[in-house]
């Protein structure tokens, strides 16, 4: 499966993933999760939103255990960040016929759409539509930086935009689900494990950031007639770094365009995406709005007008304690349980059914990279684990 999946996507010249939502190398990861599917007699279905299903027993029978992830991704990520989840539920699936247990639960494998936000800027537009945390309205206004509305290119991908919204009947009937995915950080690599389970996921959020200025001649204008966005974006950058370094939080402006875009024009626009997080919520307020008091005092000095939009937002996600303890108990009671500042579809779905996270080994901690990686016993760790997972809360 790994080989199989491993080339979609993959830029030659980087050695990076571009698997954007809706795109063609999505709709070749799509196809490959029908494939498997298929290929092992379950039930295939794609919902209002656009997330893929593969079913072992009746979906209709409610009380389901669901195993899944995502296959998008950041530009030029990492292979293993959402496709290792996903395999890993396939490959623990097989792993339950080889053992011979018969599920008294339904269990499922899930992909959902457009979890990392890369196409069109708010993360896990799948998983948020299903649980009510997108709107129709919000999603059909969302827009890629060429200009294409979400509704459109889901239609050209032959899913129908006016069908999606709250699925509330389909999270009904899951009784539990449990995620796998790589860790992005180094936690397990300095314990020693190969396998963890997440606590918490910190709250997390997306805010843009718009300063606009006026374009002029760089060759001609003098600097003190100028009003240039690009300074007062700059020193909007290093508030982030110094406002996060003073309270052990995170904030990043890793996203950026600029109007006219042009080496000897001054720029009229520019617009920078923040992603910050921190360990609980009064933190992560506390630096964002540092960094704007910050980014409006500059502006102010610089003659640039500010406006900032929070696109999307994930408040913390405690996973629920009894099916934490549930799998740490079924995995023997000596798996480490790590926080993380990664946002997830398990966070979003929390809210509505009960969920869980383990977690690979990264022996570099690197992750939205080329760089990204985890060992095959590893891999193969998680799969054991995961499929001890599911034999203990389906197959009972």
């Amino acid at each position: 499966m790994w080989r199989e999946l491993a080339p979609v996507g993959r830029d030659a010249t980087t050695g990076g993933y571009r698997r954007y939502a809706w795109s063609g190398p999505d709709a070749d990861c799509r196809a490959w999760f029908r494939d498997q599917a298929l290929a092992r007699g379950l039930s295939y279905e794609t919902d209002r939103n656009g997330n893929q299903w593969a079913w072992l027993g009746d979906p209709a029978a409610g009380d389901a255990v669901v195993t899944g992830s995502h296959l998008d991704s950041v530009p030029d990520g990492g292979a293993f960040d959402g496709p290792l989840g996903v395999v890993s539920a396939f490959a623990a699936l097989d792993e339950l016929r080889r053992r011979g247990v018969s599920p008294t639960r339904p269990l499922a494998v899930s992909n959902f759409g457009d979890e990392e936000g890369a196409r069109f800027g708010v993360a896990c537009v799948g998983s948020r539509l299903t649980a009510g945390r997108l709107t129709r309205e919000q999603a059909h206004a969302l827009r890629d930086a060429d200009g294409v509305l979400l509704p459109q290119a889901m239609e050209a991908a032959g899913q129908d935009p006016d069908a999606i919204g709250p699925d509330p009947e389909r999270l009904a009937r899951i009784g539990a689900f449990v995620e796998l995915h790589v860790e992005q950080g180094r936690a397990l690599d300095l314990s020693g494990d190969a396998v963890g389970i997440a606590s918490a996921i910190w709250p997390h959020g997306r805010w843009r950031f718009d300063f606009a200025g006026e374009a002029n001649h760089a060759g001609t204008t003098r600097l003190a007639d100028r009003r240039d966005p690009m300074p007062t974006y700059a020193e909007t950058v290093l508030a982030a770094r110094r406002e996060a370094e003073l309270l052990g939080a995170l904030a990043t402006f890793g996203k950026v365009s600029v109007e006219p875009n042009g080496v000897n024009a001054i720029p009229s626009l520019v617009r920078g995406w923040l992603d910050s997080r921190a360990a609980d919520q009064a933190t992560l307020d506390t630096v964002v709005a540092a960094v704007e008091r910050a980014a409006r005092d500059r502006a102010a000095r610089d003659g640039v007008d500010l406006t900032v939009v929070r696109e999307s937002f994930t408040p913390v996600v405690e996973f629920e304690h009894a099916l934490r303890d549930e799998l740490n108990r079924l995995l023997g009671g000596r798996v480490p349980v790590l926080g993380t500042g990664a946002g997830h579809d398990a966070g979003i779905l929390s809210a509505a059914v009960p969920t869980a996270m383990l977690f690979v080994r990264n022996p570099t901690g690197v992750s939205h990279s080329p760089a990204e990686s985890a060992a095959e016993d590893d891999c193969l760790a998680g799969v054991i684990a995961l499929a001890d997972v599911l034999e203990g809360l389906a197959c009972r």
